[in-house]
């Protein structure tokens, strides 16, 4: 066997042995979990997540998961906990505590003392028989046949079962808070995430010159007006700005290929009457969609009836939207 073929062979049987491990996870949906979810959402305090080793960077993954979800969570580090970290939890807390044997002396030493303090406890281990669960008020399955290491020691399957579990409880919280993309928003203001999820065409239509003629304009105004505005385009629109369409460079190579006197015509007569338009308060990527589905670099933006202005492809590549 080649050292490529090699490679690939032991990369599927990785995941394989993952997908399989996670896809057995929903045999082990029970009332514990319905149980947990129910007492999580309706707990007034937080979520603290606590593990050690391999398990703390999951643990990790999951309260960054659900902070940006809408459910208030915190990271302890099993180790730290018993050194002053224990001040964090605050009764109304529910804690879990991620672990594949459930029976490190870490974890041993922490469990009575997490019992002490009234917080409701989550064990999310791969031993169910371990004392961490055997302690837990509710118990979240995530035990696996072995691990993908050809050892079945270093944490591999297992840390993904419990991530795969982690995201579970997180999605099933987010559902029951209703939580929207405006609230999912609210979290992630920074980033092209972010700006996909708050940022309307309103907010970038003042950095463009409104290119707008009558539909009585002769062609020389079209031009100077599609010209000096730099956007490729002019709105038609009536004086109180009410739109009526649309003129594009396009439509003016068209126009001049197909006419021979061009002396009388006026803006009216070669305007698109249906242009794409777009609303000032709609999100700018329903902008960037819209443009892309139509092959088109820019879109008359409307306030009602009436023109409020243009953007144009390049707008949203600035922002990151692109």
């Amino acid at each position: 066997m080649n050292l490529e073929k090699n490679i690939r062979t032991i990369a599927t049987r990785v995941l394989l042995n993952e997908s399989k491990a996670v896809e057995n996870l929903i045999n082990l949906i029970d009332g514990d979990f319905e149980a947990c979810v129910r007492e999580i959402h309706g707990c007034k305090g937080r979520v603290v997540i606590t593990g050690i080793g391999k398990s703390a960077i999951i643990a990790n993954k999951i309260v960054a998961t659900m902070n940006s979800t809408g459910t208030p969570a915190l990271f302890m580090h099993a180790a730290d906990a018993i050194h002053g970290d224990l001040g964090m939890i605050q009764p109304e807390d529910v804690v879990i505590c991620l672990s594949k044997s459930g029976n490190t002396p870490e974890i041993k030493v922490l469990v009575p003392l997490l019992k002490r303090r009234g917080s409701k406890l989550v064990a999310l281990v791969s031993n169910t028989k371990s004392y961490l669960a055997e302690q837990a008020d509710f118990v979240l399955n995530a035990t696996i046949s072995e691990e993908a290491c050809p050892n079945n020691l270093a944490p591999t399957t297992s840390t993904t079962a419990h991530l795969a579990l982690g995201d579970a409880l997180a999605v099933c919280l987010l559902e029951l808070k209703n939580f929207t993309p405006e609230d999912f928003a609210r979290y992630h203001p920074g980033g092209a995430l972010g700006k996909q999820l708050y940022l309307k065409v309103g907010d970038i239509l003042g950095k463009n010159e409104l290119p707008v003629v009558a539909p009585e304009a002769p062609l020389r105004d079209v031009i100077i007006e599609i010209s000096s505005k730099r956007l490729g385009a002019t709105a038609v629109a009536t004086p109180d700005r009410k739109l009526l369409g649309i003129i594009t460079d396009g439509d003016l190579r068209r126009m001049l290929q197909s006419q021979n006197d061009i002396s009388q015509i006026k803006a009216a007569d070669i305007m698109t009457r249906t242009p794409k338009a777009i609303a000032r308060e709609a999100f700018a990527v329903a902008a960037l969609q819209l443009m892309q589905a139509n092959n088109i670099s820019q879109l008359v933006v409307k306030d009602g009836d009436e023109v409020a202005g243009f953007i144009h492809l390049h707008d949203l590549l600035k922002e990151g939207i692109v």
